[in-house]
């Protein structure tokens, strides 16, 4: 395995419709597999690299759903517990005309929290571990596994891929959520990241500034997700704008996370800054045109058939 992600494995069902609250009878659409963690291994598979994900889900057919896509796709998930007490974690969603989300999540109570000890996970040959902020915001033994895997990862020389994708509706207190996050954030060397949580982490006004002091405190690469206007490398050495790619978006959600793989996949291919931010803004792009956080992670001929197409 080149990849390990840890964390949070769910069932997403959906509106299938923009503007359909969460709050009132009617129609849905899934399950689709999703969970952050998941969702990057996928992609970082899809595009020619060795990824496991280390998780749980129930003994029913969420977790089925979840387990058959990754497995089809070849992501390792022998690190994957399927438990019979509690049922696979749930992400009910919305989407509003105005380009917001609402999510629902239920993984706190359910077999997310069943994962495997990060002791168990064999790191020979591991080249990046990925840690998502929402995972450690879902607090008990999934935030205490992912600080003992960051901890083994150091130990043994391997990158630390973070991305805080904070959602406000696990969040309850910033200060707190700067805490939770520092474990992972003071080791972590790649930080992908939108704009709002950059400057909650950093607990900064402006993007410059924020980007300057990851860099200053130990990280090497701040890719800083922009949506519809690309992207933004920062460095030590270098400062690269990604452009964006022009899509028919149908669903963002999982799009950053595709986004996150992308550039792990760059760098462990060493990559230039701007053929990384490139292929993560294509990426990114591409998820967005189906329904289903994983659906539109392309494969890696796909994506750079596309890039070429885009860029005649």
């Amino acid at each position: 395995m080149e990849v390990v992600a840890i964390g949070e494995m769910l069932a997403e069902v959906m509106r299938p419709d923009v503007d359909m609250p969460l709050d009132q009878p009617g129609q849905f659409i899934g399950p689709f597999p999703s969970g952050a963690p998941a969702i990057f291994a996928d992609q970082v598979v899809r595009l020619g690299h060795s990824a496991a994900i280390v998780g749980a889900v129930g003994n029913d057919d969420f977790g089925k759903c979840i387990l058959e896509r990754l497995s089809k796709d070849g992501v390792v998930t022998k690190y994957v517990n399927v438990v019979d007490e509690v049922a696979t974690g749930v992400a009910f969603v919305a989407y509003f005309r105005d380009g917001s989300r609402k999510f629902i999540f239920h993984f706190g109570n359910s077999a997310a929290s069943f994962l495997p000890s990060a002791d168990e996970v064999e790191l020979t040959g591991v080249k990046f571990v990925h840690i998502c902020g929402c995972t450690l915001t879902g607090g008990g033994r999934l935030r205490d596994e992912c600080y003992r895997l960051v901890e083994r990862a150091v130990r043994l020389g391997i990158s630390i891929s973070f991305d805080p994708n904070l959602r406000p509706e696990l969040l309850s207190d910033v200060d707190a959520v700067r805490e939770i996050c520092k474990p992972v954030l003071s080791h972590a060397s790649v930080v992908s990241t939108g704009l709002t949580e950059l400057l909650v982490i950093t607990n900064e006004s402006d993007e410059r500034k924020a980007c300057e002091k990851l860099l200053n405190e130990g990280v090497s690469i701040v890719a800083l997700k922009l949506g519809k206007a690309g992207c933004r490398i920062y460095s030590h050495e270098a400062f690269v704008e990604g452009l964006p790619f022009d899509v028919e978006a149908v669903d963002p959600t999982g799009a950053g996370d595709c986004f996150d793989a992308a550039v792990v996949v760059g760098l462990i291919e060493g990559m230039p800054l701007e053929d990384i931010a490139r292929l993560a803004n294509a990426c990114g792009a591409l998820a967005t045109t189906k329904l289903g956080p994983m659906e539109g992670a392309p494969w890696r001929e796909d994506v750079e058939s596309f890039i070429s197409r885009f860029e005649r």
